[in-house]
């Protein structure tokens, strides 16, 4: 199966199970950005439930910008407080010190490009993952693709479909149930080598 997706900040599990059942993977670069989407936000479990980590970016003037030159707006701490939520979400995690090396560095060095900055993150969660897709990025923007399948309608954070995806332990879940389809950080914390196992063996998302 070929599929069209879009790269976002830290992938929701979904749009993981959808790239592990993947024969090819084409990342949408090519579209404009819409505000209120997985393009800049990811939600994680905190101690009061659901949380969202947003990247600030920088508006222009203009009515539509490509995806691709969406520029981060760095004059806040941002990624300070984003590691900072990580910390207070997973430190008691099974498996967050098992990932902590490979992730902090990502939160200690200013990116301009946001999709650049998406990209650095999804191969770093790949590594961690140990595992190796085809990717290739889009060249023109489609708005209906013929030859691939498309799992593009997984970046809308708002409008989203809710996922039947099975339930893993989750540190905060005494507190507040089972959280479904969260960013793929809370999956890699709480199940570790065994995320993969998980992805596998769930169903592919719908619309």
């Amino acid at each position: 199966m070929d599929i069209v997706i879009h790269p976002t900040y830290f992938p929701s599990i979904a749009q993981f199970v959808t790239m592990v059942k993947a024969k090819t993977i084409w990342l949408e670069t090519e579209d404009n950005f819409v505000k209120q989407t997985y393009r800049n936000r990811c939600y994680i479990y905190g101690a009061n439930g659901k949380l969202a980590l947003n990247i600030p970016v920088v508006h222009t003037q203009k009515n539509r910008q490509k995806y691709k030159d969406v520029k981060i707006f760095n004059e806040d701490s941002w990624q300070s407080n984003h590691w900072k939520s990580l910390l207070s979400a997973y430190r008691t995690s099974p498996f967050f010190e098992y990932y902590e090396d490979d992730l902090k560095p990502l939160f200690s060095s200013p990116t301009e490009n946001l999709l650049d900055f998406n990209l650095k993150c999804f191969n770093t969660i790949c590594d961690c993952l140990q595992v190796d897709f085809s990717i290739f990025k889009t060249i023109t923007f489609q708005k209906e693709t013929r030859d691939k399948s498309d799992f593009r309608f997984l970046v809308n954070a708002k409008k989203e479909t809710e996922q039947t995806l099975s339930k893993y332990t989750q540190v905060f879940a005494s507190k507040h149930g089972f959280l479904r389809n969260l960013s793929i950080l809370d999956l890699l914390f709480n199940e570790g080598p065994n995320s993969i196992n998980y992805l596998e063996s769930q169903k592919l998302p719908t619309p």
